[in-house]
């Protein structure tokens, strides 16, 4: 099989289900019973695979993860409970008190409040550097660093980095680069051809089909060498290139706690038969109305990566698909902006991305509610700015809501 889609529907089962379902039934159970106290220990050292205990693993959870595995071509996949528990459980993975990790400041409000305040009180340091800066990049390297972090498109400034760049940057010190990939799913972005070692991102967003439910996914793209990686060498002896995966899920993973509900693993299974779909739709939706706002003289500084007035076009275009789904611009002022909003009738007010609804925020109030106005002017986000993450309704519906707002 060939085609993204095709794949997504037809992902060769281990197993054939005994009643003969053609999708993985939900497993809406804790524990699992054995035949044997013997085969009971085997299972419990690891000498054989099954599933034990739903905290560790579950039927639907890795029928979920093996066609997320599938589609990317991945050494190893882990599903988690939210986007967060995926960046959470990746860094915590990689670095110890001590050490540190590099990234910028331009990123998803939660992931920042993570990076500035979490890390720091578990005894692990943060550097927050200008990624788009090569120089700035290489001088924040030292000998405890462990990690380079980023958004591929970063969440709400658009931002976009020359990622195989960083990553050859990143693996000349032999550390791993790991990505959010959220707003460019692997359907847009084929991160392990880009130097990407480990994949992060959202499945709540564009993989659950709507917004059905809440989920993470981490991705080892089997790039990295681990027996190079000073946490994981010990792992590397037992595991090989499974280090990090081993690690991951055997110690990170069930003690965090972080799990992913079998009932979320099935609906997300089911948004990948039409996560391709919904994107190509989305995405283009989205290209066309970043080049029909640029004509509503009510809206200025329409950002979105694959208009051609963005300094980010043409690496969006080398990297991307598309140039994802969201866009944003800004209105004269805040008061503005909040009546606009509040005008809307078919786009909703609401936080998510990816949604198969067009919907809209205050990145200003929302996202960053509780950083200070001069951190939000550092991070580029002012009052007067909205996000719009575009759906799949038809577009001339999306454009008259906008026009009959503006009024």
């Amino acid at each position: 099989m060939r085609g993204f889609i095709t794949k997504a529907l037809h992902m060769t089962k281990q197993k054939r289900d005994i009643h003969g379902a053609l999708r993985m039934p939900i497993y809406e159970n804790a524990a699992y019973e054995f035949d044997s106290s013997a085969e009971f220990s085997d299972v419990s050292l690891g000498k054989i695979a099954k599933h034990v205990y739903s905290r560790s693993s579950n039927p639907t959870v890795e029928d979920f993860e093996l066609h997320v595995k599938s589609l990317t071509n991945a050494l190893g996949v882990l599903a988690l409970s939210s986007g967060m528990a995926a960046i959470a459980n990746t860094v915590l993975t990689l670095v110890k008190a001590g050490e540190n990790v590099i990234t910028t400041k331009h990123l998803f409000g939660h992931t920042l409040t993570f990076f500035q305040k979490t890390l720091p009180n578990m005894g692990i340091n943060v550097k927050f550097v200008n990624v788009l800066s090569e120089e700035e990049v290489i001088n924040a390297f030292d000998e405890n660093t462990r990690v380079l972090f980023l958004e591929t498109i970063s969440n709400p400034q658009l931002e976009i980095s020359d990622l195989k760049k960083l990553s050859d940057i990143s693996h000349s010190r032999n550390v791993p680069f790991v990505a959010d990939t959220t707003m460019t799913p692997f359907y847009i972005f084929d991160a392990r051809k880009f130097g990407v070692d480990i994949e992060v991102l959202s499945s709540t967003k564009f993989i659950s089909g709507g917004g059905t439910s809440v989920g993470g996914l981490v991705i080892d793209h089997g790039i990295f060498d681990w027996g190079k990686s000073e946490l994981l060498k010990d792992y590397y002896k037992k595991a090989g290139h499974f280090a990090f995966l081993y690690k991951a899920r055997k110690e990170i993973f069930q003690g965090l706690g972080a799990v992913l509900s079998p009932h979320n693993a099935y609906l997300q299974t089911l948004g990948l038969e039409t996560m391709a779909l919904r994107i190509d739709r989305a995405c283009q939706n989205a290209l066309e109305l970043a080049l029909w706002l640029q004509n509503k003289k009510e809206m200025t500084g329409i950002n979105y990566p694959f208009l051609e007035n963005s300094p980010f076009c043409k690496l969006a275009k080398k990297q991307f698909k598309y140039g994802g789904s969201i866009l944003t611009f800004e209105v004269e002022s805040q008061e503005a902006a909040y009546k606009f909003m509040d005008n809307l009738k078919i786009i909703r007010r609401a936080t998510n991305l990816h949604d198969n609804k067009t919907l809209i925020v205050s990145p200003y109030h929302v996202i960053y509610p509780f950083n200070s106005h001069e951190e939000k002017m550092e991070l580029n986000i002012k009052p007067n700015m909205m996000r719009l993450s575009v759906g799949i309704e038809n577009i001339e519906d999306i454009k008259e809501d906008i026009s009959q707002a503006l009024v």
